[in-house]
């Protein structure tokens, strides 16, 4: 099957383009990938990548605050921006017609951003908010992304809450914005991804006129992420006063995906394998099967924002929902048997031959979506230096044998695991 070809290429100030060319798309989606997300910041300043991807969107000097999406909108497209571990991502969907007005405004605010009092105090009291609907008064919030890594991990970087404590958000002021500004939204910093009907010369003469003017600076040097693996299980409580029934998150820590990608692949398949589908392994044996009534539901998956969205190190997640009354060694001896069986014997051909078709159609299904594919090109650039990654990721992953498999199963050793147990505010639901 043919792919898309690439462009890359990098602008005299260490903007680094990739353009990708879809012959017969109606738009083109942008997104600007910068190399900083809540792995970044320091003690004292958590919370501050994601702080700073709203204020991103308030204004620089041409464009006035909140106009970055009335423009957008105005021009038929769709505009929005994520924090992740290790990237914040900018991105937007929009008529091919509407491209370099788009450009304008990605480069406007990479090259002048406006911050403000005003600014930074409105946008900390709407992240304090949007802290309050989706984490602190939902049931199950931030379960487990924001609390987990605090237990398999011990180094401030890759164990803090990403979305931050309000006393550092309320702490910061317009100079540390301006300083993490400077610092991090450099143009070499950062990653401009162009995907559409899109001539690339012409694309990337209106990325030169646009990004060229903005000034290099320095770039920030990597932050330390490297820690060792656990050598022996830790365990730790998280009380929910919202949720009703238990839950149990269990994370392990998973092979580097930039030098170990085949590793990871199998990791993938893995999570699909145990628990993708209501015949999967850890479905049919803690929800189905024998050990029927152990759990409600049971999820796998690869890093805390789902796959190769992060770099290393990164966690392989094992989630359960189940009542108060089931014990949690029980739940844990049900997956290690399985886990010990896949080590041991492998999958069988059929439920491997299921995962790899089930996960290689998601992927590529995914793919279609041009907002998806625009920000994974990004993504595997600024991370991996592999965005030809995203257009090899479905073949590679039904090239998945049985032994990888096995080998990833045997890799989740119970020895360096953490187990996190949510402790429901409820009644006992049974």
């Amino acid at each position: 099957m043919s792919r898309p070809p690439l462009h890359r290429s990098t602008l005299p100030n260490g903007l680094r383009l990739v353009v990708q060319p879809l012959a017969g798309a109606p738009s083109v989606g942008v997104a600007v990938h910068y190399d900083v997300g809540f792995r970044s910041e320091p003690p004292g300043r958590t919370g501050f990548a994601h702080l700073f991807e709203h204020v991103m969107f308030q204004g620089s000097e041409h464009v006035g605050p909140a106009d970055h999406f009335r423009i957008v909108q105005a021009s038929g497209g769709t505009a929005n921006g994520s924090t992740h571990q290790d990237h914040t991502d900018y991105y937007q969907v929009v008529p091919v017609q509407a491209l370099e007005r788009v450009l304008f405004l990605e480069a406007d605010r990479m090259r002048a951003l406006c911050i403000t009092e005003e600014t930074l105090r409105t946008q900390t009291a709407v992240v304090k908010e949007e802290i309050r609907q989706t984490v602190t008064d939902r049931p199950y919030g931030g379960f487990p992304w924001t609390v987990l890594p605090a237990v398999l991990y011990r180094s401030h970087a890759n164990a803090h809450n990403g979305y931050g404590a309000f006393e550092d958000l309320d702490a910061a002021t317009v100079e540390d914005c301006q300083a993490f500004y400077d610092t991090y939204y450099a143009p070499g910093n950062a990653v401009l991804t162009i995907c559409g009907d899109v001539d690339p010369d012409r694309t990337a003469e209106l990325v030169a006129r646009h990004f060229g003017p903005v000034p290099a600076r320095p770039v920030p040097p990597p932050t330390p992420l490297s820690e060792p693996v656990p050598t022996a299980p830790r365990y730790a409580e998280h009380h929910d006063p919202h949720a009703a029934l238990a839950a149990t998150a269990i994370g392990h820590r998973m092979p580097d995906a930039e030098t170990r990608p085949a590793g990871y692949l199998a990791h993938m398949v893995l999570a699909e394998l145990l628990t993708g589908r209501d015949t999967s392994r850890l479905k049919r044996r803690l929800v189905h099967g024998s050990a029927g009534g152990t759990a409600t539901d049971v999820s796998a998956s690869c890093g805390l924002f789902g796959p190769l969205r992060a770099r290393n190190p990164e966690t392989f997640l094992l989630v359960a929902t189940h009542p108060t009354t089931t014990d949690t060694d029980r739940l844990l001896e049900a997956v290690d048997a399985e886990l010990a069986d896949l080590a041991c014997a492998g999958p069988r051909a059929h439920e491997l031959a299921q995962s790899r078709a089930l996960i290689t159609s998601a992927t590529w299904r995914g793919l279609d979506n041009l907002v998806a594919r625009t920000r994974a090109l990004g993504t595997c650039e600024l991370l991996y230096g592999t965005p030809h990654l995203v257009d090899q990721l479905g073949d590679r992953l039904a090239a998945v044998r049985a032994e990888d498999v096995a080998a990833a199963a045997a890799a989740l050793r119970p020895q360096e695991r953490a187990v996190l147990s949510l402790i429901p505010g409820g009644g006992d639901p049974r």
